[in-house]
Formats: structure tokens, C-alpha cells, sequence
């Protein structure tokens, strides 16, 4: 069982290092067309709507690292609350079951 936890705690701590990795070529990028987009003419309509549309879709990929870091951190916290959880005695469980059902 600790083998897992260890494996899993390592594919948790590479995926946020990939999502690090990720963001910055992404914010890299992104730091790149929009220099791009300002140094564009003005009168260069075809050339700001490519853009822009590159610019959408690095902005997608910075969103979604966002959202899987966010579900990274829902498991860990999931797991938190129920290792903290399982340290509690039993007349602390009794205690909180007694607060939640409102006798106390």
C-alpha cells in the first residue's frame, strides 16, 4: 500500500511539473503573438484575426492547466480530510456527529 501511495504521490508531483513546464512555453507564446499582434498594422485585418485566433487557443491551454490544478488540489485536499479524518477518535467522531445533528 505504501508502494502506491508513493507512486501515485510521484505521477501527482509530475503532472504538476508538466503543467508548470506547460504554462511557461504557453505564456511564452502567448508573450510572443501579442507582441506580434501590436506590431501589426493596423490596416492588417487578415494578419490580426490569425493572430488572434493562436492567441485564443494558447489562452485555452493556460485554461485548462488551470483547471487540471484545480483537480489536483481537490484530490489532495479529498485525501487530507479523510487521512485527518481517520485520525480522529472516536469520541471526537461522536462529537462532531452530535454538533452536525445539532445536539449540542
Amino acid at each position: 500500500m505504501e508502494r502506491k501511495l508513493k507512486d501515485i504521490n510521484e505521477y501527482i508531483e509530475n503532472a504538476i511539473q508538466n503543467i508548470k513546464d506547460d504554462r511557461a512555453v504557453t505564456s511564452n507564446l502567448l508573450t510572443d503573438v501579442i507582441t506580434e499582434i501590436k506590431n501589426a498594422r493596423a490596416s492588417s485585418y487578415d494578419s490580426h484575426k490569425e493572430l488572434g485566433q493562436i492567441a485564443a487557443k494558447y489562452v485555452e491551454t493556460l485554461q485548462r492547466s488551470n483547471e487540471q490544478l484545480v483537480k489536483i488540489a481537490t484530490l489532495l485536499q479529498k485525501k487530507e480530510t479523510r487521512e485527518s479524518i481517520a485520525e480522529l477518535s472516536g469520541e471526537d467522531k461522536d462529537e462532531l456527529f452530535d454538533l452536525i445533528q445539532g445536539n449540542k
